[in-house]
This record gives structure tokens, C-alpha cells and sequence, in this order.
């Protein structure tokens, strides 16, 4: 994927994890669906699943890891949208630790399970090169206030 405006669609309702109460609540991604998804890549990986972590207020994703021989791959899923990100650790925020996904991650998006599997260039894209009214005054003000600048930074965020 490589041009700015196909990202943009990642900037939708519920991607910041932010929303309007008149508007309804936001979607959850199914947290069953993202284990059996983990499990069958694990599988493909020759490894195993490790700690799967729900999320918690105020976090916008869901934390686990694929521990393949010596190698553990920390792997986020947003908890309102059916996208995966792959970082280098597990803590609360991310904004520019966004790693490549390995290879056997393409299961995750095959196979029936849905979920899309972001690569470290989607998820480092500045959020200055997307079209800024993508998202509300109030998200762009938290992503200011919280120093987000890419779109990684913007999906899985800590954002109070």
C-alpha cells in the first residue's frame, strides 16, 4: 500500500478510540476471534502463543505475543477495528516502535479470521500527510496534546 490516500481510511469512527455518545457506542473487535486467529499463525510459525492481554481503559488494542523458538513477537490488535500492528515490546502506547510483520502474520489475514495486518511504513506515516479532516477537533487536539504524529501513534494509543 502506498499512497497517502488509501491510508486515510484507517482515520474512520472509532479508530482513535474516541467517540460521540449520541453516536453509539464504538464496534469491539472480537477478542475469541483474534486468539483462534493467533493460535492458527502460531501454528504457522512453529511456535506457540504466549500472554494474551485484554485491553484496559484507556488503551485501543488488545496485547499478545507469538514466541517462535528464541524470537517473541509482540502483537497488537485494535480493540474497535480488525487491524493488527507488530511492535518490538509490550507497554501502554505506541508511536513510532512499530516493527515489520513477520512472515507467518499473513495468516491473520487469510484464512477467514479478517483482520488486516498493518506494515511499520503504514503505521509510521505522518498524520500530517493524511487528510486532516479525517479526524474530529478533539482528536486532533489529543493527538497534540499526547505528541502523536504518525498513524500508528493515533490507532494504538493511551489516550485519556
Amino acid at each position: 500500500m502506498g499512497n497517502d490516500e488509501n491510508l486515510g481510511r484507517f482515520l474512520r469512527r472509532g479508530a482513535t478510540g474516541f467517540f460521540q455518545p449520541e453516536d453509539g457506542p464504538l464496534p469491539d473487535t472480537d477478542l475469541r476471534a483474534f486468539r483462534t486467529a493467533l493460535h492458527a499463525a502460531a501454528h504457522a510459525a512453529k511456535g506457540v502463543v504466549g500472554e494474551v492481554e485484554e485491553r484496559s481503559y484507556p488503551r485501543t488494542f488488545h496485547t499478545a505475543s507469538v514466541i517462535q523458538g528464541l524470537e517473541k513477537h509482540v502483537v497488537l490488535c485494535h480493540a474497535h477495528h480488525p487491524w493488527i500492528a507488530f511492535t518490538a515490546d509490550r507497554r501502554d502506547g505506541h508511536a513510532e516502535d512499530f516493527t515489520a510483520p513477520p512472515q507467518w502474520a499473513r495468516v491473520l489475514s487469510q484464512a477467514g479470521f479478517g483482520f488486516e495486518v498493518l506494515d511499520h511504513t503504514q503505521l509510521n506515516t505522518p498524520l500530517s500527510a493524511l487528510d486532516s479532516s479525517l479526524l474530529s477537533e478533539f482528536e486532533w487536539r489529543q493527538a497534540h496534546h499526547h505528541d502523536t504524529t504518525t498513524l500508528g501513534g493515533a490507532l494504538f494509543n493511551t489516550w485519556d
